[in-house]
């Protein structure tokens, strides 16, 4: 994994998240550690018996399940974050030539155009969207078994289970990218990044012309 450096601490600063944003990131990346955290402890049989207390693994991985699109639809109020939402929903011709890039491992920032997010950014959020309400309608499923037949139940735990892997790599791979590029960690721990990075990994990015936070 290549590390791309550091902008200077004296380098000019742009605004690019809100606090509702970084808050709803933060409490989602909360939740979504539980519940994959949980799901090892419960189908993996070397980690269940370290912990033993099955039930209670099952009422916390249920709870923070349910929870997880709570953050999210509570920061909805933020003009910023949804704002960022339609710009996440839009795929330009800018994004197919940055995702041919990516594929040809083609790592020139002329050959990377991008807005704010990029098109992996796009389709890392659209993916994960669709697997958490996914996930969240299997579970339920299973979790209250009388109000479904059981071969419903049944496509709902193979869903739910292979599902849960996939999530498992997918968020493993974001974070794998995440520790690549501390000016994006500082981005979203902080709101601001450096004029100088925006430059270079989102050249088509425009500050001046969101909302305000």
């Amino acid at each position: 994994m290549s590390r791309r450096p550091d902008p200077p601490r004296t380098a000019a600063r742009l605004r690019r998240f809100s606090p509702a944003e970084r808050w709803a990131h933060r409490t989602t990346a909360v939740l979504m550690g539980v519940c994959l955290t949980t799901a090892a402890f419960l189908y993996l049989p070397a980690l269940a018996e370290l912990v033993g207390r099955r039930a209670l693994v099952v009422t916390v991985h249920q709870w923070s399940g349910v929870a997880l699109p709570v953050p999210v639809v509570i920061a909805l109020a933020s003009r910023a974050l949804r704002a960022d939402l339609t710009l996440l929903n839009r795929f330009g011709p800018h994004d197919r030539r940055w995702l041919r890039a990516a594929l040809h491992r083609d790592r020139r920032p002329s050959s990377r155009p991008a807005d704010k997010f990029n098109a992996g950014q796009k389709l890392y959020a659209a993916w994960t969207a669709g697997a958490t309400l996914v996930m969240l309608g299997t579970g339920l499923m299973m979790w209250f078994t009388h109000l479904t037949p059981l071969v419903w139940r049944t496509g709902a735990t193979f869903v739910h289970d292979w599902l849960a892997l996939t999530l498992a790599i997918v968020v493993g791979g974001h974070i794998g990218k995440a520790m690549g590029d501390p000016e994006a960690r500082r981005g979203m721990r902080t709101g601001s990044v450096a004029r100088e990075w925006a430059e270079r990994e989102h050249p088509l990015w425009r500050p001046d012309r969101e909302p305000p936070h």
